[in-house]
C-alpha cells in the first residue's frame, strides 16, 4: 500500500488519478484550492480507508509546501505524487497580443507560471526531500499538455507554462534517479472532464471530436491509467519520458 498525493483532484482528470490507486488499495491525499465540496465528494467516492483531504495555493511557495507537510501528516508518508493542480485555457483568461492589454498579458502569465509550473515544481522539491530524507523510492507523475508542443494561439502562458513543466520533469529525472525517485509526465490532448462538457455539446463539439483520427476525445479515466502506470515500479526505467495521451490528435518525433 502507497501513500499518493494528487494535487487538484477535486474533480476532473484528478479525481480519476485518485480512484484509480485507491482501488488497489492506495490511501490517496486529495488536494483542493477552493472547492472543498468537490474534494470532499472525490474523497467519499474513493474505496477502502485512510484518504486524506489536505487543500492550499499551490501557486504560493509556502501553501505549496504545506500542502505536502498535510499529506504527510495524515498519510504518515508520500510514496507518489501526481501533480494535475493547474490554471486551464478558457474564454476568460484568453490573452492575444493585439487584442489584450499588457496589463492583463502580464497577469495570465504570472497566475499560470506560480501555479502550473513553480507551483508543480515547489510541491516537488517538497516530496522528493521527504523521499530522499526517508531513503525511499518513489514516483513523481506531471501533468502536462498537448498545447506545449502544438502552440496555443489563444493562451500562449498555459503552452509556455506546461512546456517548462516537461522540461522540469526531466530535469528532475536526470537529478533523483541516484535516489530512486522516476520522474515523468504525461501530456493530454482534449478530455471530456465536466467543465469541458459544455464545449463538447456547443456549436464547436465535433470538430473537437475530429482532431483525432478516433473521432472522439479522450476521457479522465483514461489519462489516469497512464499515470498509473508511470507510477508504478516497472515504469522506473521510462524516468523522464513524456507520454503523448492525445489520440494521435498531435504527432511529434
Amino acid at each position: 500500500m502507497r501513500s499518493i498525493l494528487v494535487t487538484g483532484s477535486s474533480g476532473g482528470i484528478g479525481a480519476a488519478v485518485a480512484q484509480r490507486f485507491a482501488e488497489v488499495g492506495d490511501r490517496v491525499a486529495i488536494h483542493y484550492s477552493s472547492n472543498r465540496e468537490g474534494a470532499e465528494a472525490t474523497r467519499r467516492a474513493l474505496p477502502g480507508a485512510g484518504h486524506g483531504l489536505v487543500s492550499g495555493d499551490i501557486g504560493a511557495p509556502d501553501g505549496a509546501k504545506q500542502i505536502v507537510d498535510d499529506t504527510i501528516d495524515q498519510l504518515g508518508a508520500v510514496d507518489v505524487l501526481v501533480s494535475n493542480a493547474g490554471v486551464a485555457p478558457t474564454a476568460h483568461n484568453r490573452h492575444v497580443i493585439g487584442e489584450t492589454s499588457y496589463a492583463e498579458w502580464t497577469a495570465a502569465f504570472r497566475h499560470m507560471i506560480d501555479v502550473n509550473l513553480l507551483g508543480a515544481a515547489n510541491v516537488a522539491w517538497a516530496v522528493a526531500s521527504h523521499l530522499i530524507n526517508r531513503d525511499s523510492p518513489g514516483a513523481i507523475v506531471n501533468i502536462g499538455s498537448r498545447g506545449a508542443f502544438r502552440g496555443e494561439p489563444e493562451h500562449p502562458a498555459y503552452a509556455a507554462s506546461k512546456a517548462g513543466l516537461h522540461a522540469l520533469g526531466q530535469s528532475l529525472a536526470v537529478a533523483l534517479a541516484p535516489h530512486s525517485i522516476s520522474v515523468t509526465s504525461v501530456a493530454p490532448g482534449f478530455v471530456a472532464t465536466p467543465r469541458q462538457l459544455s464545449k463538447l455539446d456547443g456549436p464547436n463539439g465535433d470538430a473537437l471530436r475530429a482532431q483525432s483520427p478516433f473521432g472522439r476525445v479522450g476521457t479522465a479515466e483514461e489519462i489516469a491509467a497512464a499515470v498509473f502506470w508511470l507510477a508504478s515500479p516497472e515504469a522506473a526505467w521510462c524516468s523522464g519520458t513524456i507520454v503523448d495521451a492525445n489520440g494521435a490528435s498531435h504527432l511529434r518525433s
